[in-house]
């Protein structure tokens, strides 16, 4: 019976999560001119079950701006009915969430094994960590650098020739469940670093320099719980005393500015800060693996979605960097990089008055840990898709991040400080 039980499981785990809990969902995007719309959004949000897709709260949305969100089929007539009331402009992005989700995987065939231009679930990233390390031994190792609340390893892959005390960079994928397009890229820089090596000169110089730190999924509960239980699951999966309510936001639970804006006190809702900072394992972990190599770690790279950003500090506050100057040029160029395959447009900038204020960042906690050289991006696209973005676009998307990376990469190997 267990032996069955365990095959059960297994099938279920490899199989893309269903969408039928999402039929007739709504994503709509709604431009708010001024505070009467505002009021109008909060109230919406308050009578009725809302996903707020960007920004990623209703108390981060400004005048003068758009908003997206998702509402469930049976609120959609009210929703539409009230914005259209109060002559509200609205498009709808997408007009059934189910049939987006399902078009996610273009190729209908699974195939058996890890692929970099297919999503893999938890299984099948876990397995591809050990293989990649035990393929590549000159170039890649891995470790544990933690547990998840659900007691899941957390694995670091280290990429780069070997050489003892050498400048590193710190790359994370997977901060929020459901951006699957993350740690995507982070297979396929891992794939692109041992490709290449040795072949193009550009990437093997940066592993014969530098060390990279790929961590492929931080959030490694909330992955899984969207490939099994519900597509759209954002925060961790930790619980606590007090509450029925389930996870924390990971990236506002760092000691940076921590809950003072953009993120909530409340355990229900998606922006969640914690109890405290770093109350979470996986962030705790994280936190704990980049203090103890400060000394070595020159730049902090996560990958979110969507959006088309390059954001650098701050985002819990106003004020701007030190290095502001340069880390503007730099993201302008790396911009500049990333634009020249595919011609995709990001704007760039510090986070607060880019995307939206939002306390307890990594990036910003990083910047503040001494790491000089601390980005977000938020990769494609702009709310076609959303999350939900296809297969046929892993490639791409990848591609054009690879060069934008190798940028800021190489530039902080000729300004190591």
């Amino acid at each position: 019976m267990l032996v069955f039980l365990a095959l059960v499981t297994v099938a279920l785990a490899s199989a893309p999560p269903s969408g039928e809990h999402f039929e007739g969902h709504k994503v709509l995007r709604v431009n708010v001119e001024d505070e009467n719309h505002l009021d109008l959004i909060r109230e919406l949000a308050s009578n009725n079950q809302i996903d707020f897709w960007k920004p990623d709260a209703v108390t981060q949305i400004r005048p003068r701006s758009t908003v997206d969100f998702c509402i469930k089929a049976e609120d959609s007539v009210t929703v539409e009915d009230l914005l259209d009331q109060h002559e509200l402009q609205y498009e709808v992005l997408i007009s059934n969430l189910r049939n987006v989700m399902e078009a996610q995987f273009d190729s209908r065939s699974r195939a058996a094994g890890h692929s970099y231009t297919k999503y893999n679930d938890w299984e099948t990233i876990e397995a591809w960590t050990q293989q990649i390390a035990d393929e590549n031994p000159g170039l890649v190792s891995r470790s544990i650098i933690g547990t998840t609340f659900e007691g899941r390893n957390m694995y670091l892959l280290k990429v780069g020739k070997a050489n003892p005390n050498k400048p590193a960079i710190f790359i994370d994928c997977g901060f929020h469940a459901r951006e699957w397009i993350s740690p995507a890229f982070c297979q396929w820089f891992v794939r692109e670093a041992v490709r290449t090596y040795g072949q193009e000169i550009h990437m093997t110089e940066l592993l014969n320099e530098l060390d990279f730190y790929i961590l492929p999924v931080v959030n490694v509960d909330g992955y899984v719980y969207t490939w099994t239980k519900n597509r759209m699951w954002r925060k961790t999966r930790s619980t606590q005393a007090g509450t029925s309510c389930v996870g924390t936001d990971p990236n506002r639970n760092f000691a940076a500015g921590w809950c003072e804006t953009g993120a909530s006190t409340s355990p229900c809702a998606d922006t969640y800060c914690g109890p405290a900072p770093e109350s979470e394992k996986e962030t705790k972990a994280l936190a704990n693996f980049i203090r103890s190599h400060l000394s070595t770690i020159k730049a902090y790279l996560t990958i979110h979605s969507y959006s088309q950003m390059l954001l650098y500090p701050y985002s819990y506050s106003y004020k701007l960097p030190a290095n502001n100057v340069e880390l503007n040029s730099l993201a302008k160029a790396a911009v500049r990089e990333l634009n020249s395959l595919h011609g995709t447009q990001y704007t760039y900038g510090p986070g607060a008055t880019t995307i939206y204020p939002a306390a307890g960042g990594s990036d910003d906690w990083a910047y503040d840990q001494g790491i000089k050289y601390a980005f977000t991006f938020e990769l494609r696209d702009k709310g076609r898709y959303g999350f939900l973005l296809p297969e046929s676009q892993i490639r791409a998307t990848c591609e054009e991040t690879m060069l934008a990376v190798k940028h800021v990469a190489s530039y902080v190997l000729e300004h190591l400080y």
